[in-house]
C-alpha cells in the first residue's frame, strides 16, 4: 500500500449505517437556496467544465497517471460529470461508458463529445443506483472508476454492484480529510443560519464498508487542491453571498470578513484557495 486506512476492530459497528447516517445529515443541513451544485443546470455544468482546463488539471493528472489502460480496456466512468476524467481516457481506451444523472452535465459531456469527434463514449444518463446492469450496460468492465462521486447512500450497495460489473480493477476516489469548500461551509453555517455543518462521510467509512464486505482494498493518499478564480472583487463576493444564502446586511459583512484573509491576487484575477487530500482505494478482481 501507498498509505493506508486502519479498518477500526469493532464487530457491532456496521459501518454502511454509519455512512448512512452520516450522509443523511449531510444533506439535511444543506443550504437548499444553494444551487451551485444543481447539476442540471447547464450553467453549473459548464462552470464545472472549465475547470478541466484549469484547477482540475492536476488532479486529473495525478488520476491518469495512476490507471493502468491500453487500447483494449473497456472503462465504466460513474459520476462522469462533463467529461473530467472520460474525456482525456477516450484516447488511451478502446470505448468508455459515462454515468451521469445530471441533465447539464450530460449535456456539456455530450458537447464536448461532438466538438473533439469522439466516437468511442456511451452516455447514460441515470443514478448509479437506478442502473440496470443487464439492461443499461455492456459490461464486464476492465475498469470500473467513481472519482468524487460516492453520494449515493447505500454504499454497500453501490460498491458491491460496482464489484459486480467489472472483470478487472475497481478504482474509487474519495475525500479523506474536510475538502477546502466544506471547510468554508463548517465555519460559516452555524453564524449565518445557526444550524450545525455536518460534513458527509469520508474515505475512512468507505474503507470499513469494503472490508466488512469482504473486499481488502489498497490505498494511496493523494493531494487535492481547490481553487475560486474570479475577474474582480465583485464578482466573488456576489459568488459566495449567493451560495451561503446570505440576506441581510450583518451575513453579508460576515462572509466578506471571513473571505478577506483568504484572498491574494494572480495577475488580475481574485483567487481563493485551499489544499486537502483525497484517496485512492482500489482493489483487483481475482
Amino acid at each position: 500500500m501507498a498509505g493506508s486506512i486502519i479498518p477500526i476492530a469493532c464487530s457491532d459497528v456496521d459501518w454502511n449505517e454509519v455512512w448512512k447516517a452520516q450522509q443523511a445529515r449531510h444533506d439535511a443541513t444543506r443550504i437548499r437556496e444553494d444551487t451551485s451544485h444543481d447539476w442540471d443546470k447547464k450553467e453549473n455544468a459548464d462552470r464545472y467544465a472549465a475547470g478541466s482546463d484549469g484547477e482540475f488539471q492536476k488532479r486529473i493528472r495525478i488520476t491518469l497517471e495512476g490507471l493502468s489502460v491500453n487500447r483494449t480496456t473497456r472503462v465504466l466512468d460513474i459520476g462522469a460529470g462533463p467529461g473530467t476524467l472520460a474525456i482525456p481516457l477516450a484516447s488511451k481506451v478502446k470505448e468508455v461508458t459515462a454515468i451521469e444523472p445530471g441533465a447539464g452535465m450530460i449535456a456539456a459531456l455530450e458537447e464536448r463529445v461532438r466538438k473533439e469527434r469522439i466516437t468511442n463514449i456511451t452516455c447514460v444518463r441515470k443514478t448509479w443506483e437506478d442502473v440496470d446492469p443487464g439492461r443499461d450496460l455492456s459490461g464486464p468492465y476492465d475498469l470500473v472508476i467513481a472519482s468524487l462521486s460516492l453520494t449515493m447512500h447505500d454504499i454497500r450497495e453501490a460498491v458491491q454492484k460496482m464489484d459486480r460489473v467489472s472483470c478487472g480493477e475497481v478504482c474509487l476516489y474519495w475525500f479523506v480529510d474536510l475538502p477546502f469548500w466544506e471547510r468554508m461551509y463548517a465555519d460559516l453555517i452555524l453564524p449565518l443560519h445557526g444550524t450545525t455543518y455536518c460534513p458527509g462521510p469520508k474515505a475512512d467509512c468507505l474503507w470499513n464498508v469494503l472490508y466488512q464486505s469482504g473486499i481488502y482494498a489498497n490505498v494511496e493518499m493523494l493531494p487535492l487542491d481547490k481553487e475560486y478564480r474570479f475577474t474582480s472583487r465583485r464578482e466573488m463576493t456576489g459568488f459566495f453571498q449567493k451560495r451561503f444564502d446570505t440576506k441581510t446586511p450583518d451575513q453579508k459583512r460576515m462572509v466578506d470578513t471571513y473571505l478577506s484573509p483568504l484572498i491574494h491576487a494572480d495577475g488580475d484575477d481574485v483567487v481563493i484557495s485551499g489544499e486537502s487530500t483525497f484517496a485512492k482505494i482500489w482493489w483487483k478482481k481475482v
